[in-house]
This record gives C-alpha cells, structure tokens and sequence, in this order.
C-alpha cells in the first residue's frame, strides 16, 4: 500500500509539472525557461570542451613524461635485474615491460663550440623495441635512433638547436657527474649525432640525449647506479607495486612517478581545478537565473497552488511539482550541451584550423582596407596547427560529472525557489481571489 501511495503521489507530480510545462510554452516565463536550458547547455559544452582540450595538453606531457624520464616506479639498489624482471611477471598488478638504464648530469658541447646542460642516459640498443610507449613518444625529426655504435648518441630536438649540432656532428661531453674513478673535465668524450628526436615535453627535448649502455658504464665509472624504470599497465597501482617491491627486495628503493614528478604534476592540478572553477561560474550565473525564474513562476502560480493544496495536495508535494520543473530544465539544457561538447572534442583538430582560417580571412580583411601593400606578407597563425595536433581528451569520470553538476545547479535553484510555496496561506490566497 505504501509503495502504491508513492508511486500515486510521483504520478500526480509529473502530471501537474507537465501541464503547467505546456501552459508556459508561450509567453515571459516559456522564454525564461527556454534561456535557462539554454545556460545550463552552454555550460556543459563549454566545461566538456574546455576539459577535453586541457587534458589534451597535459597528457602530452605527461604521457612523454612517463615514457620517457620517470617511468610509472623508479627502482634502484637491484643488483639482479634478471631476478627482478622475473618476479614482475608473477605480481597481480600488471606490469607492461621493465628497462634498466644508467643516467649522469653533464654538459655538452657541440661542434662549433657551443655548450648546454645535458641530462645523458644510457638505454639499450633495442629500447626502441623492447618499449613501445618509449618509441611512441620519441618522435625521430632526424636520422635514426640508431645506438648499435660505442661513440653514437641521440639528441633532443631543442638541445640539437642548442648545440647547433646535426645528424652525423661529433659532440663532446666536456664535464660529466660520474663516479669517482672518471673525470670530471675531459675532451675526449666525444660521440657521433645518429639521430634528432622530438617529445610532447619541451623540457626533454632541451636536455635528453641517450646513449648505448655500454659506453655509459664506460663513461660514468664503476660507481654508476643502475635504475630500473618499470611500467604498468594501470598507472594508478603504484602504491600496490612498491609495497610488493618492498617486501620482496627490501635492499631496493622505489619511487612512484607522483613522487617523482610532483611539483610539475601538482602545478597541472592546480591550474585544471582553476579553470574547472573559472567555468564553473557559468552554472552560478544559470542558477541565479533559474531560482529568480522558479521564483516568479511561484508567485505567478499562487492561485493554482493554493487549489492543490484546497484538494488535498501536501506543501512538499506542490513543492515537488516545481522541482520536477527545474530538472527537466537542467536535464533538456544538459543533454544537448554534452553531445554537443563531445562531438567538438572528437573533431577539435578541425575547429582550430577553421578557427585558424577565421583569424586569417578577418586580418586580411582589415589589412586590405588600412594598408593593401602588407596584405601579402600575411600568413595563417601556425599555433592553430600546432593545436589542432593535438586531440582532446575525455575523460569518463569527468564528463558524467559535468553533466551531473549541470543538472544538479537547476535542481538546487528549484529547490530553494520551491521552499516559497512553503510560506503560502492558502486561506488568505483564495479570500484574496
């Protein structure tokens, strides 16, 4: 009986929501409403969209970032990295490959003399295929990653530059941060460019450059430290992953990539939750605009609200009426604004280079009007490109949040304009009339 009466009550709700809908389809209050969906829409789509570009940007990095310097868990103190590969194939949390490498501070100088700080590591020959993520991210600009050579090395593309060093220039290591048993100044060290990469991450393409593991254990002494860079298949379990590492080599140090990398990754979270919050404002504005309209919607209704309750309608039911009101608002805005947000995310590439042809076709427009000799020289802004390169990322969790707030915004402005109706009398409304 009791789940009848409420599904009875629920009923009656929709059914008054409904015709009081269709009674606002015209006039102030249907166009309120119209623009309250319409706010509601925007937000989602410019909230989705903007997500999706960000996140974009900062997976650029981070995903160069931990294929290529960090790893997912840094592993050092192994002395059996045979042993150590094997246990990794054994543990629950899914490990996706294991390289071991050696690494050293220097500085560099290139063929005409020009210096720069470099970070160099020592990988195997075949990183490229033994580690797919690596190889992904390093992006060959020029010549091969080619390390079958004692003396070859690769460069970063923005260190290249810096040394003004090309595919098959000698570079020196002038100065290097190896153990006690080599020099810390030589002119001796000198290697052959096979190869120029680019990254996602500008930091590595200015002071990566990679050798064979060979000459870096002839380079950096004896007292190298050789460190494992393990990769998982789920990022997010590498606390479980060290834990395990701890208990079964406790003579190891492991270091999570969040450890690792936490001032640039926390400078990324802060500036996402800044512009999350920045947009977000846009639902503030659609929540103000919903409660004055629930509002007016209220005192307008003040006749039919005190004939349901006349008829035996409760306050919280009639209250209910109104809030059902401002869900459909929030629902009808939501849903078209998430389509249409990550229908912009899956085709961004096009968007910046239309947005592209935009800024073009107007400059030339006024340049033609104000100086027509420069018109010629006017080129297409190449950041757009540069943009358009890179895809937006959704994120599941975040969209189905967005979508969620959006409706949440109008249901919480119905709800505090619905708590009006909780202040009627119903006696002196119907003297009254």
């Amino acid at each position: 009986m009791t789940s009848r009466k409420i599904f009875s009550s629920l009923k009656w709700i929709y059914y008054v929501s409904r015709r009081f809908s269709k009674v606002d389809r015209k006039g102030r209050t249907a166009v309120t409403s119209a623009l309250a969906s319409l706010g509601v829409g925007f937000g989602v789509l410019a909230l989705v969209v903007v997500i999706g570009v960000m996140n974009g940007f900062q997976m650029e990095f981070i995903d160069a970032i931990m294929e290529i310097s960090s790893y997912h868990v840094r592993v050092e103190n192994v002395d059996d990295y045979e042993g150590f590969s094997a246990w990794c194939r054994e543990q629950k949390v899914q490990v996706r490959g294991s390289t071991s490498f050696y690494e050293a501070q220097a500085m560099a100088v290139g063929p005409s003399g020009s210096e720069s700080a470099a970070l160099i590591r020592a990988v195997g020959k075949d990183v490229m295929t033994d580690d797919p993520g690596f190889a992904s991210e390093v992006r060959m600009v020029s010549g091969s990653f080619d390390l079958s050579a004692q003396d070859s090395i690769v460069l970063g593309s923005e260190l290249a530059r810096l040394l003004k060093a090309r595919v098959g220039d000698s570079v020196n290591i002038f100065a290097l941060s190896g153990s006690s048993d080599v020099s810390l100044f030589s002119s001796d060290r000198n290697f052959t460019v096979t190869g120029i990469f680019h990254s996602g991450y500008s930091d590595i393409n200015a002071s990566f450059s990679f050798i064979n593991t060979e000459a870096g254990q002839a380079n950096f002494g004896k007292g190298a430290k050789k460190v494992i860079g393990v990769k998982l298949a789920d990022s997010n379990r590498d606390a479980l992953f060290i834990s395990g590492v701890e208990k079964a080599f406790p003579q190891a140090k492991a270091e999570s990539w969040r450890n690792f990398n936490r001032s640039f990754f926390g400078a990324l979270r802060v500036e996402k939750n800044i512009i999350m919050l920045l947009v977000l404002l846009i639902f503030v504005v659609v929540a103000v605009n919903i409660y004055n309209a629930m509002r007016r919607m209220v005192y307008e209704r003040r006749e039919e609200i005190a004939v349901l309750s006349a008829l035996g309608g409760t306050k919280p039911q009639v209250q209910a009426v109104f809030i059902v009101k401002g869900f459909t608002t929030g629902f009808f805005g939501a849903v078209p604004g998430l389509i249409a947000g990550l229908l912009l995310c899956a085709n961004m590439g096009s968007v910046f280079m239309f947005l592209s042809k935009v800024q073009f076709y107007v400059t030339y427009f006024f340049m033609m009007v104000a100086n027509p000799s420069n018109a010629a020289y006017l080129s297409e802004n190449p950041m757009f490109r540069i943009y358009a390169s890179i895809p937006a990322r959704t994120v599941f969790s975040e969209v189905i949040s967005i979508f969620f707030f959006g409706i949440f915004s109008s249901l919480a402005s119905s709800w505090l304009a619905g708590r009006e109706i909780l202040k009627l009398n119903v006696s002196e409304v119907l003297r009254d009339e």
